[in-house]
């Protein structure tokens, strides 16, 4: 019978919303979902930062006893591009529009609270899965 650990669910939730949420950005700084924000070099960073967490997302599928160490590594690579981000919009290099603001700022909440919750995952505990 297959084990996963405990908290493999809000990890991968995690992700998903967070992969999700960098997609969006992305569109939207490519121009595809909304015009009048573009911006070619943070699409492509939040496109590779999605890339990453949706890989992660299906190494913790594929092997459910490692998702406590692929959650934490993606979600702070993730964590990481969104500082540079930021970094940009401080620095005057980066889309400085209050929407790009309020995204890094609640971008930051979401992942800061998924490495949280993978962090509080146990590296050996698992359940029976039913």
């Amino acid at each position: 019978m297959m084990t996963v650990p405990r908290q493999a669910g809000p990890i991968r939730l995690f992700m998903i919303l967070e992969a999700g949420a960098f997609m969006t950005a992305a569109l939207i700084h490519f121009g595809v979902l909304i015009h009048g924000y573009e911006h070619l070099k943070a699409g492509t960073a939040e496109s590779v930062i999605a890339v990453v967490l949706l890989v992660g997302l299906a190494a913790a599928w594929m092997g459910p006893g490692s998702i406590r160490s692929v959650g934490l590594a993606a979600q702070a690579f993730a964590l990481l591009g969104t500082l540079v981000g930021i970094l940009t919009i401080a620095i005057g290099v980066g889309p400085r529009t209050v929407p790009d603001v309020l995204y890094h700022v609640a971008i930051v909440v979401v992942l800061v609270s998924g490495l949280i919750a993978a962090m509080r995952a146990p590296f050996n505990e698992t359940r029976r899965r039913a």
